[in-house]
């Protein structure tokens, strides 16, 4: 693991009404080769704090930074350097993973060259030639997710922003995505991921940040977690952290 940031966030707060903050003064950092997670029930601001990450929204105050950019500043130089998957993400339901493919690597200025390549080596990965030519209403949940990761990630970005990636996938399918996850944290890139499932955040994450209503109550490792609370198992750190920092 490098020692450079990719993600930084510093005290960011986000309203949408005048009356009640729905983040308050979250503050961490991502480094390369790095997995940080974000743990947290529904509800918590998990996918609030993607979308600010991703540019897709803006805090209220707060300072975000990106491979050292500024979202305010540099958004489209950002968009480069990220890869963004979500479970909101809606794929043309008429059109087909081939076409989807060729159509957002033009869209990134990939190599003409190189994308024939690219998309046999990422449609083999995931299991998803024999369904190229499908429309994507046709295909199941979760290979609607691995045509998701393909496009997402085609661009090769040093930061990696998902939002839930295993939500309502099957075990087989999990497995690929979160093998895939370890193989790109391996190659350096920072990821940052949204779960409210402990096995994810404990097999995958270097750092976890406990999200209690909008604020990062805890952070570190699993094991640093269990420590810092007196628990013998992840799940019961997370629950004595939630009882003690949630207000009804």
């Amino acid at each position: 693991m490098t020692d450079e940031v990719m993600i930084s966030l510093k005290d960011i707060h986000k309203s949408y009404t005048r009356d009640s903050e729905t983040i308050k003064g979250v503050s961490f950092h991502v480094r390369s080769g790095e997995v940080y997670g974000l743990l947290g029930p529904n509800g918590a601001g998990k996918t609030t704090l993607m979308q600010m990450i991703s540019t897709l929204s803006s805090p209220s105050s707060g300072d975000i930074k990106i491979c050292g950019m500024s979202p305010s500043k540099d958004k489209l130089k950002i968009h480069e350097k990220i890869g963004f998957l979500t479970t909101e993400v809606k794929l043309d339901p008429l059109s087909t993973p081939d076409k989807l493919y060729d159509f957002f690597a033009a869209l990134y200025n990939i190599d003409k060259d190189l994308v024939p390549f690219q998309k046999e080596t990422a449609f083999d990965r995931f299991g998803i030639k024999p369904f190229a030519d499908k429309r994507i209403i046709e295909l199941s949940t979760g290979m609607k997710q691995k045509v998701s990761i393909a496009i997402s990630l085609i661009h090769e970005p040093p930061v990696i922003i998902f939002d839930e990636p295993t939500n309502g996938l099957d075990i087989l399918t999990s497995k690929q995505v979160t093998d895939y996850l370890l193989e790109l944290k391996a190659q350096g890139r920072a990821i940052i991921l949204s779960t409210h499932i402990f096995s994810v955040a404990e097999d995958l994450c270097d750092r976890i940040g406990i999200l209690v209503d909008g604020r990062i109550v805890a952070e570190g490792n699993s094991k640093e977690l269990m420590g810092l609370t007196g628990t013998c198992r992840f799940e019961d750190a997370f629950f004595t952290l939630y009882k003690e920092h949630h207000h009804e």
